[in-house]
């Protein structure tokens, strides 16, 4: 089976919303598929429990099919949203020197793709 992970460093809400959709189709398609939120995508963490914000349904959807890997320890630390993090059940990555690296999803046979 293909696989992929999308890394989310882009903190504009457009630019999230087609990860979370693009991770959604992947996998009604039979790809496997995760997402990490990285970068400034982490400021973006509040609004995704907000019911009625343009991200909540699909982020509810993709946390539902256990599409989320995780969010960047450093970078959510960086934007003051780690709390918002573990309310919402996301675990904090950080193998790589306190960011979730790329390495061991190339070495899992993923495709790694950057939005």
């Amino acid at each position: 089976m293909q696989k992929v992970v999308l890394f989310a460093f882009n903190g504009e809400l457009m630019c999230f919303i087609h990860v979370l959709l693009n991770a959604l189709e992947m996998k009604e398609k039979g790809i496997g598929v995760k997402i990490v939120i990285e970068g400034s995508a982490t400021k973006l963490i509040p609004d995704l429990g907000v019911e009625g914000n343009l991200l909540n349904g699909p982020f509810r959807k993709a946390q539902s099919e256990d599409l989320i890997e995780g969010v960047c320890k450093a970078c959510a630390t960086k934007m003051g949203t780690t709390e918002d993090a573990k309310t919402l059940g996301l675990p904090l990555l950080g193998d790589m020197w306190g960011h979730p690296g790329m390495a061991k999803y190339l070495q899992d046979g993923y495709e790694v793709i950057t939005f």
